[in-house]
């Protein structure tokens, strides 16, 4: 329920006040895209942690770059496999962590 109302009140940052902000992001991908795949992906509490985190190094002391949320559990295999029946692409980082990477031909 929580984690609902959490990803529809990203969905509208992202749609609506994102473009106030002409695209200011430091980091690929943007903070609010990152946090949204914490909150489908991760327990509340760590995507609460490390979006957090990351909003906070999203200033002009740090360098910035590409950072990929990391998946704290893997989810379930897909049934059918193919590129398109793929949500995301999980890159091993460390023992039982993973970047998860957005898939952009997925249809589903």
């Amino acid at each position: 329920m929580i984690k609902s109302i959490l990803l529809k009140l990203m969905w509208f940052y992202q749609k609506f006040l994102t473009l106030l902000g002409f695209g200011s992001c430091r980091y690929y991908p943007s903070c609010s895209e990152y946090a949204r795949l914490n909150f489908v992906n991760n327990s509340l509490s760590s995507a609460f942690y490390h979006s957090f985190t990351r909003i906070l190094r999203c200033n002009q002391l740090f360098e910035g770059g590409i950072e990929y949320p990391l998946l704290d559990k893997l989810v379930q295999k897909p049934k059918k496999l193919g590129v398109e029946a793929i949500k995301y692409w999980l890159v091993p980082n460390k023992k039982d962590r993973y970047y998860i990477i957005k898939n952009f031909s997925y249809k589903g």
